[in-house]
């Protein structure tokens, strides 16, 4: 099969239980939550994402007709004074990943010994041998993938209540204030909910803070 990326670039992982480790982006075009145009935003089942993922037109971005080609192209990336480093980490997201990675791809990346990273709203399952599972789960979403490494909760999110997914098959439970512009109020009710219910972590978007992708 062919993949689509809109962008493929290397910085440091933002959000959750990795942040502020380095690793290579791969950003997948399309998503099945949202078109990605501000047109259909407000009927979206996802309407706020803050991310581009239409087309192919990002930097590294592109038709990759082979899951090696995409493979090689995400390695392309990695710093060559660490390219023999075991601990290569490449996070698939989007959009939504898991409309185009495929066992394929996996093995494709663990061959140049990537360690592999999904972020996924939940909707879809994983091929076998995805090494960290992130799933953002999105009011009204068919939510499938019910276990993984975290649990990564925009807060907050109307019908979408954290002590009804405490429950659930991951090591990690993070709230992640939704940005806009009641952003400030959003971290103040993630941090104070937090405090009162110890099982769950504030996740901030580290990469914004500090002005990197």
């Amino acid at each position: 099969m062919s993949y689509f990326a809109k962008e493929i670039f290397y910085t440091l992982q933002g959000e959750g239980a990795n942040a502020g480790r380095p690793a290579v982006f791969c950003r997948f075009t399309g998503c099945n939550l949202w078109s990605g145009r501000e047109v259909d935003r407000a009927s979206a089942i996802c309407n706020f994402c803050d991310t581009d993922f239409v087309g192919t037109d990002g930097i590294g971005g592109g038709t990759f007709q082979e899951a090696g080609d995409l493979a090689r192209a995400i390695d392309s990336y990695w710093p060559l004074a660490s390219a023999g480093h075991s601990r290569k980490l490449v996070v698939c997201t989007g959009g939504e990943p898991l409309l185009q990675v495929d066992s394929a791809l996996v093995a494709a990346l663990h061959e140049l010994s990537f360690e592999i990273a999904i972020e996924t709203n939940g909707t879809k399952m994983p091929p076998e041998g995805i090494d960290w599972i992130c799933v953002s789960p999105k009011t009204r979403a068919d939510w499938n993938l019910r276990y993984g490494n975290e649990l990564k909760l925009v807060y907050p999110q109307e019908d979408l209540d954290p002590a009804q997914l405490e429950t659930l098959n991951f090591q990690y439970l993070f709230l992640q204030p939704m940005d806009g512009p009641d952003l400030k109020a959003n971290i103040e009710t993630a941090l104070q909910y937090c405090l009162a219910n110890p099982k769950w972590r504030l996740s901030l978007q580290l990469h914004k803070i500090v002005g990197i992708r």
